[in-house]
């Protein structure tokens, strides 16, 4: 494999990424690349790697997308949905072709993006998947009160939002010893396949006119992270089925907020920042 891989270090609200563009060249990824790039001592470091490469095409040639996009979370694992990855792909494809908009290809179908304003980006997240068998869950559950939890966190909402989530409410986020108890959760055996663990605090009462609330999460495959996309869709989406937030609020995260509105027909529109940290090639150390 070429040792000569460009990058580029992007973050939305602190959830960093390395970019890898795939699209004129094959790019060998092992788990074991993945960890060593993703590592913060010795490689270049992130939450995820993300691979953009070549959409897929159809029978006569054509595709319905600009690109695809791969997902690896920084212990090796692949997942098919990642909100913050999406915008910071989406700005990189709209800088590049001068639109406002594009179509994103991902494991968890076509994500439809649009520009803003400066720096600003919104998805389409898709539908919010609310069966258990979408989620999945190892059992038939009521997915609007799973009825687990352990200490400060229980009885979360369970939702997919292209990957799976348990939405726990308490009444102070900040408090919650998530390093102890989300990687705890995060394998429960209800979660085939895992979950990423948010904990959530209302910050407005159910009849505001833009609900606010405090998330903090566990991602699954990677720990803490300043900011999860998909986990701020997920409790919005959770907020509004229990009657705690209308259906558009300002998700408050480590590393800043976003605006989520759970629209009519049931997708989720996310909107927020995206930044270009750095750039630069990676060290054929890391690819051998």
């Amino acid at each position: 494999m070429s040792t000569d891989w460009p990058f580029v270090k992007m973050h939305g609200l602190g959830n960093d990424f390395v970019v890898l563009d795939a699209r004129s060249r094959a790019l060998d990824l092992t788990p074991e690349r993945i960890r060593a790039i993703a590592d913060r001592r010795t490689g270049i470091g992130c939450d995820q790697l993300v691979v953009i490469a070549p959409p897929q095409t159809g029978s006569n040639g054509s595709s319905v997308s600009d690109a695809t996009m791969l997902i690896h979370n920084s212990d090796g694992s692949e997942v098919a949905a990642c909100g913050n990855a999406t915008r910071c792909v989406a700005a990189l494809l709209m800088a590049e072709s001068g639109s406002d908009s594009v179509v994103i290809e991902t494991r968890a179908g076509l994500l439809d993006a649009e520009s803003r304003g400066e720096r600003l980006v919104a998805v389409d997240m898709g539908l919010a998947r609310l069966d258990w068998r979408e989620i999945p869950l190892a059992e038939a559950k009521d997915t609007l009160h799973l009825g687990i939890g352990i200490g400060p966190l229980v009885d979360p909402v369970g939702i997919s939002m292209g990957n799976p989530h348990a939405v726990f409410f308490v009444d102070d986020a900040d408090s919650v010893d998530l390093t102890r108890l989300g990687p705890q959760l995060e394998h429960h055996p209800l979660f085939p396949e895992k979950a990423n663990i948010e904990a959530a605090q209302m910050l407005t009462p159910p009849d505001a006119p833009l609900g606010r609330i405090r998330m903090r999460v566990w991602e699954r495959g990677t720990g803490i992270t300043m900011a999860c996309g998909t986990g701020a869709c997920a409790t919005l989406v959770a907020a509004a089925r229990r009657g705690l937030s209308p259906r558009k609020a300002e998700i408050v995260l480590d590393g800043g907020s976003l605006t989520i509105e759970w629209l009519p027909d049931g997708h989720v529109l996310m909107t927020g920042p995206v930044a270009t940290a750095f750039s630069g090639v990676l060290d054929p150390s890391l690819l051998s």
